[in-house]
């Protein structure tokens, strides 16, 4: 699945948009490709003179690609969205830096009619970069817009 397949299924849009590629997917099993430019705005400011990718954002990176897993299965996916519910036992192992080709394995553990538990790993050069629970919740467009 490519960048334009990703943007029918996912609301993220530059510079919050974090997969750039699907490279497997089935109904519990997603890996997904985020290539790690010295580009990416935060690099600015984390930190000046050694680049180093934020943990935040490899977690947020993991949980868009769960989200294309769990929108994926959905046929009504157009008027769904998915959010980041909780993150569980999360790890860093290694620095992330511009440059690296991060590989975004996702895994549904336990799913319901609105929630998933999800297994997340990420790897640079098949080396163990970050790891987490992820809990991700669908919800009805309609349904998180306020007024």
């Amino acid at each position: 699945m490519d960048i334009n397949q990703i943007r029918q299924i996912l609301p993220h849009r530059y510079p919050m948009l974090l997969v750039d590629r699907i490279l497997e997917l089935d109904a519990t099993h997603c890996v997904g490709i985020k290539n790690i430019s010295i580009n990416e705005p935060c690099f600015d400011g984390h930190f000046p003179g050694f680049p180093v990718m934020p943990g935040v954002l490899i977690i947020e990176a993991m949980a868009q690609t769960a989200g294309v897993l769990v929108l994926s299965g959905i046929p009504d996916r157009d008027s769904k969205l998915v959010f980041l519910a909780s993150v569980d036992n999360a790890r860093f192992r290694k620095p992330v830096l511009p440059g690296d080709q991060l590989r975004l394995e996702i895994t549904i553990l336990k799913s319901k009619a609105s929630v998933a538990k999800i297994a997340a790993r990420a790897t640079v050069d098949g080396v163990l970069v970050a790891e987490a629970d992820l809990m991700c919740a669908l919800q009805d467009k309609v349904a998180t817009i306020r007024v």
